[in-house]
């Protein structure tokens, strides 16, 4: 479904990353692992057109990304959820997902949105409330929610569980799992690496930028030196 070929991308002099190839096959949920810096939001900025790159291709079903604004590549069915949300503070719920729909024309949105409270039963509950005055759980349901607005096909998933406690990082992972058999194929960046391991069918480790591991989650899960330096293990 998408693959990354020899990808190069700069910030400014400093070279993000440095030649990174991995593919996500259509139905999969495909973690990428490694410390701060290694380059893991870089990609999924990258791939949703925030970020250009001076080097190598990006293909979603043999299409090329390159170049491509990212409202088009909304329309593509790529949809990016971001670290730290991002959500519309002032907005309500609603509006919020709406504003996930703004790609679209359709007649299917608010039963899309029934779907994300299906999805999120506690934004149904404050579905008039504005979104700045959630909990963090909240708006991390609210930021997946506007994505899923736009009936992605891929979903990029940056740091979802951050900043949120252990039962709602449950919560959230047990929803990523759900919108996956729902037909959604998803790459996710997560500082929780054995969360992300536990629900991903492959994974890959980037180290500064470039791909330093990659094999299936439960082998990643075993490799010692995986344990070590994600995992905690001495």
């Amino acid at each position: 479904m998408l693959e990354v070929r020899d990808l190069h991308v700069y910030y400014g002099e400093i070279h993000a990353l440095k030649g990174i190839s991995f593919t996500v096959r259509q139905g999969e949920i495909v973690t990428l692992l490694g410390n701060n810096g290694a380059g893991k939001t870089t990609t999924l900025r990258t791939l949703s057109g925030l970020l250009g790159a001076r080097g190598g291709e990006v293909q979603l079903e043999g299409t090329s990304l390159l170049g491509i604004a990212p409202h088009d590549i909304v329309l593509k069915g790529i949809t990016h959820v971001p670290e730290g949300r991002r959500i519309f503070n002032r907005l309500t719920v609603v509006e919020n997902l709406e504003m996930g729909a703004y790609t679209r024309g359709d007649a299917g949105i608010a039963q899309d949105m029934d779907h994300v409270f299906t999805v999120f039963p506690r934004l149904k509950e404050r579905h008039t409330q504005i979104a700045g005055t959630l909990s963090g759980g909240e708006q991390q349901m609210l930021a997946i929610g506007r994505a899923l607005m736009a009936k992605p096909r891929l979903l990029l998933l940056d740091e979802p569980s951050m900043g949120l406690a252990p039962v709602l990082v449950e919560q959230i992972f047990e929803t990523v799992l759900t919108i996956n058999r729902q037909g959604v194929t998803i790459l996710l960046v997560e500082q929780n690496a054995a969360m992300a391991l536990s629900i991903a069918e492959r994974g890959y480790v980037l180290e500064t930028g470039r791909l330093a591991l990659e094999g299936r989650a439960r082998e990643l899960a075993d490799n010692p030196e995986v344990r070590r330096a994600y995992l905690g293990e001495a």
